[in-house]
């Protein structure tokens, strides 16, 4: 069974709607796979509108979006009273710090809503939020940057999905 066929099986008892906004709000998910279910017809998605489908993933992608800016670094911190958990962290930031230090010196707040709006593994709001507090990027910078991100991760899969649809005489 694919990711797609067991997530419309665990949603088909809710709305579509709620179903693309709670996919969207999943971290590995996100909007990348919400807009693809919510556009395709079914058997294979809800067969919702690309307006409709992009709006609802949006709102979906950007829910965690603020509880996470908010609380990345006291729930780090505590965790990080335990051995196992400070070296998890600092591994973590440490690699992070390595990989993407230059990029975001480079370009900053542009660099983060490219990171965050392009739709590959890896990237999205729920990386894009652990990325701005290890940069250590103001809350109101952060939400705004992830937004812009969320939005250009919104239209390129909607784009994506629409085009293939129509390549494929959907």
């Amino acid at each position: 069974m694919t990711l797609e066929a067991f997530l419309l099986d665990i949603f088909s008892s809710i709305p579509p709607w709620l179903a693309v906004i709670i996919m969207a709000a999943l971290p590995v998910a996100e909007l990348r796979l919400a807009i693809p279910i919510a556009i395709l017809k079914p058997p294979y998605g809800f067969g919702m509108d690309p307006v409709s489908a992009f709006s609802f993933a949006v709102i979906g992608n950007m829910l965690p979006v603020i509880p996470l800016l908010l609380y990345l670094e006291p729930v780090s911190n505590y965790l990080r009273r335990w051995k196992t958990w400070d070296r998890y962290f600092t591994w973590l930031f440490e690699r992070t710090h390595r990989k993407h230090n230059e990029s975001f010196e480079k370009y900053g707040s542009i660099g983060l809503a490219i990171f965050v709006g392009i739709p590959l593994p890896a990237t999205g709001a729920w990386t894009g939020c652990a990325a701005a507090f290890v940069f250590g990027f103001k809350f109101r910078n952060a939400l705004l940057t992830i937004f812009a991100g969320v939005l250009l991760a919104g239209v390129v899969m909607t784009l994506l999905t629409v085009g293939i649809n129509i390549f494929n005489g959907i």
